[in-house]
């Protein structure tokens, strides 16, 4: 297991995010018009602005999801990953310090599903919404497009690699943000494609509030990416800020122990990204890699 550890920043906010775990997909590493690097020092940077303005920490990890969802390197949005029938279906949620949680699944045709989800957590009583419509997406104000709009050339070229090699479908496409702003509130957002060559109607952690995104105020922010059912089961972003909050345990020894006995233990792999109350920042990952962007005292740090 990798873990990293930052510091609170001078500035009183924080801010963190990923790419998703794993590796480089070869079909996206050769079609690429951009770099990683490049699409996490961007979102970071949406996101950051909005912090050191002084803006809320929901804001900030929307305006972070954004620019990941619309960049086709990732696996959320546009350029998300496709199930066994070719088609994308898109989940994504929100949850603030406060209590509040949004989430919508097999969502196609929210431009950004994480404004959908931020939608479901203001406009509805509900908290998870299956494959909202036009006209209530309309309604909402937000962006529709038609569901070919998230069909890329190099994730069709990967879905049939898979499903011609009848290999196992990569597990660890995800991106999300957590963030802590200068009122001492924290937020997480969480969007995905899923797993490539899943089956129509599957649905992995990130909607699953406390699985793949949590936020408890004073406690922690956390956005989970990896092998979707194990972080279900094990209730992996809930049970980190659990043992922050009832054992009073550092944020890094939290993580580790969550990492160790719900994922390693059960021979799963996946990261997660959190900030705790006090701005601390922790990317921890037992895949062989995984994305992400947070800024160390001196300069933006991505890992690619």
């Amino acid at each position: 297991m990798e873990l990293f550890e930052v510091a609170p920043a001078a500035g009183g906010w924080a801010l963190v995010l990923h790419g998703g775990a794993g590796g480089r997909v070869e079909e996206l590493t050769l079609d690429a018009r951009g770099s990683y690097v490049e699409g996490l020092t961007r979102a970071y940077k949406a996101g950051a602005d909005v912090l050191g303005a002084g803006g809320a920490a929901l804001d900030a990890v929307c305006a972070a999801v954004e620019q990941l969802e619309d960049d086709p390197l990732f696996n959320a949005g546009r350029g998300a990953a496709l199930t066994s029938a070719g088609t994308a279906e898109l989940d994504a949620c929100v949850m603030t310090g406060d209590g509040r949680a949004g989430a919508v699944t097999a969502c196609r045709h929210a431009r950004n599903p994480v404004f959908a989800a931020r939608k479901v957590m203001e406009e509805t009583p509900a908290v998870l919404m299956v494959a909202p419509g036009v006209d209530r997406l309309t309604g909402w104000g937000l962006a529709t497009v038609e569901p070919e709009y998230f069909v890329t050339p190099a994730r069709q070229q990967q879905l049939a690699n898979v499903q011609a090699r009848r290999l196992e479908p990569a597990r660890h496409g995800t991106v999300g943000a957590a963030a802590l702003d200068v009122r001492g509130r924290v937020a997480a957002a969480t969007s995905t494609g899923g797993m490539v060559n899943q089956s129509e109607g599957r649905v992995g952690d990130t909607p699953i509030v406390g699985a793949g995104t949590y936020a408890r105020d004073g406690v922690v922010a956390i956005s989970c990416t990896g092998e979707g059912e194990s972080f279900i089961r094990g209730v992996v972003a809930h049970d980190v800020a659990a043992r922050v909050r009832y054992l009073g345990l550092p944020l890094a020894d939290a993580i580790r122990a969550t990492v160790s006995e719900e994922l390693t233990a059960r021979g799963a792999s996946g990261g997660l990204i959190a900030v705790d109350g006090a701005g601390r920042v922790v990317v921890a990952h037992n895949s062989p890699a995984m994305f992400a962007a947070y800024h160390d005292g001196t300069q933006v740090v991505t890992h690619t």
